[in-house]
């Protein structure tokens, strides 16, 4: 499948929660989670070299009607709700059409 819709996130953690904010964006691959989905093709979770509470997640999604259908979901809601009292502020996000690439793991 080709990505027509992606997006990169920046999600700053309160302090000292990085790994607990990895551990359940990671949890988005798990079956029925959003990731998991066909329609998501690239699932990327990073973190910053210089602050282990600084997390980006980088998405690719066959469509934006593909994503937002996903997103609306019990799972994907969950997620998002677990994550909320995790975060020190707003997430920074950026939304893109993909023009080619590679991922491969």
């Amino acid at each position: 499948m080709i990505a027509t819709y992606g997006f990169n996130a920046t999600l700053t953690a309160r302090p000292g929660r990085g790994d607990e904010l990895v551990d359940v964006l990671l949890t988005g691959l798990d079956e029925g989670s959003p990731a998991a989905s066909e329609h998501c093709v690239v699932y990327l979770v990073c973190r910053s070299a210089a602050d282990p509470d600084v997390v980006h997640v980088t998405e690719g999604w066959t469509s934006e009607e593909d994503h937002h259908r996903v997103f609306a979901g019990e799972a994907a809601q969950a997620i998002v709700a677990r994550i909320a009292g995790m975060l020190a502020g707003e997430s920074a996000y950026t939304d893109y059409v993909p023009v080619r690439g590679k991922a491969a793991f």
